[in-house]
């Protein structure tokens, strides 16, 4: 950091805090916890936001930190696990400041980069931040870093939490703020734990309001997955005005559904799919006001990243496209499988925001509590040779004495390293001690 770029962060801080622009909205329920979070961030150098998605933390917590003081020495990391997600929550919070986006609040994701020099935060990717660790090993251009949505466990936050593990000891200037939903929340306080204390913990309330869940299981013979879409749909529009939120597996699934409920001509129904291969602007039309019903046909990215506005009823087909290895056939496969318990309550909650709610389950009660509690972290289903290339290609080093928050299996690392050496993708070594390099194949 620069004088120049300090100068200018100090001062965008000032005119923010004059213009009394870091509140939150007592509409959400962070706002009760405002003064204590403000505290507890000024004090700790982790701190752990435990909440329902909606309770407010991804937009909040930037405008916190630099009520605390955060944002000057360096920029305050906002990582988020999408990029439609990274997007939205920068022009929200840009939108709350006050402010043009890539000035106080800037955004980064693949091939764009709105972020100036007196930017106070930068909302990104959690591959983004990644990346720079390759050329900025210490992070120095970052006073804050916010883990958000870390819950999901996907590959790039297990390494991002295992380096900032390491990082935290030799910065300690640098705080670390991760939110979850309050699903085991004390494994991540347990993992940045000093001198046995575990990092502190604060619970944010998430739901406003309650949420009746119904099920509606189908049988294949009977109707299909669009049929019984279509029948939840009909039965909520009984029940009173507003949107609905349909969650589904894949594309292929929203325009079939999409499709379907066009050919009803309703001319009340709008039809709004949402996924992340999606344009920006097709994305960017579910915050535009509307009149009449309007059913959001999504993947699992609502189910934690984004918050679509006005839902009051959601229909939950209950399957998600997971990532998992196949050790037999040596592939990565994206098979459709049933959601967690925790992932089936977060869609749930989608429609407890605005009013009272309404989720429709595709499934059965007992389905439901056959099913796991947690969706397993991608680190123990997934290939482990793709995780130590890319361990390598960053420089994390041994992947068998990193800090992850839940070590892989001793086995799967020793085949992922016999893999990358059949395939010739690393550099020949007698030990397995993260030093090897990457062949140009690998």
């Amino acid at each position: 950091t620069t004088p120049e770029q300090r100068a200018a962060r100090e001062a965008g801080r000032s005119r923010l805090v004059e213009k009394g622009r870091l509140g939150a909205p007592d509409t959400l329920p962070i706002a009760d916890r405002y003064a204590e979070l403000v505290e507890t961030i000024a004090n700790h150098q982790v701190v752990v936001v435990a909440g329902e998605t909606g309770s407010g933390k991804s937009t909040q917590l930037p405008k916190i930190c630099l009520a605390a003081g955060r944002g000057v020495e360096g920029m305050i990391g906002h990582t988020q696990p999408r990029r439609v997600a990274a997007r939205t929550i920068a022009e929200r919070v840009a939108e709350e400041v006050g402010s043009k986006l890539g000035e106080d609040v800037g955004y980064a994701v693949r091939f764009t980069d709105e972020v100036g020099d007196g930017t106070l935060v930068k909302v990104m990717t959690d591959g983004i931040l990644l990346a720079e660790i390759q050329r900025d090993r210490d992070l120095r251009r970052y006073d804050t870093i916010i883990i958000d949505e870390a819950h999901e466990r996907s590959l790039n936050i297990d390494f991002l939490l295992g380096y900032l593990a390491q990082l935290l000891p030799r910065r300690p200037d640098l705080t670390l703020i991760i939110t979850s939903a309050t699903i085991d929340t004390e494994r991540f306080a347990r993992h940045f734990a000093r001198d046995g204390v575990d990092a502190p913990i604060v619970e944010v309330s998430g739901r406003s309001y309650p949420v009746e869940v119904r099920y509606r299981p189908y049988e294949e013979d009977e109707r299909d997955q669009v049929q019984a879409i279509l029948d939840a749909v009909d039965e909520l529009s009984h029940e009173g005005p507003g949107d609905v939120l349909v969650f589904l597996s894949g594309e292929r699934e929203i325009h079939d559904t999409a499709d379907a409920i066009r050919r009803r001509r309703d001319p009340n129904t709008e039809v709004l799919p949402l996924y992340a291969r999606l344009s920006s602007h097709e994305q960017h039309r579910i915050f535009q006001p509307h009149t009449g019903r309007r059913v959001v046909l999504s993947t699992n990215v609502a189910e934690t990243s984004l918050t679509v506005p006005g839902v009051r009823y959601v229909v939950d087909a209950g399957t998600a496209r997971i990532s998992r290895y196949s050790r037999r056939l040596k592939v990565q496969r994206l098979p459709i499988e049933p959601v967690s318990q925790a992932s089936a309550d977060q869609r749930a909650g989608r429609c407890g925001r605005v009013a009272p709610g309404i989720c429709i389950r595709l499934f059965s009660g007992e389905d439901f509590e056959q099913r796991p509690e947690f969706t397993e972290p991608e680190i123990l289903r997934t290939n482990h040779a793709s995780v130590i290339l890319q361990m390598t290609a960053i420089g994390l080093g041994d992947v068998a004495r990193f800090p992850f928050v839940e070590p892989p299996d001793s086995r799967a690392i020793r085949d992922g390293y016999l893999l990358l050496e059949d395939l010739a993708a690393l550099e020949p070594s007698s030990r397995d001690d993260g030093r090897r390099k990457l062949t140009k194949i690998g």
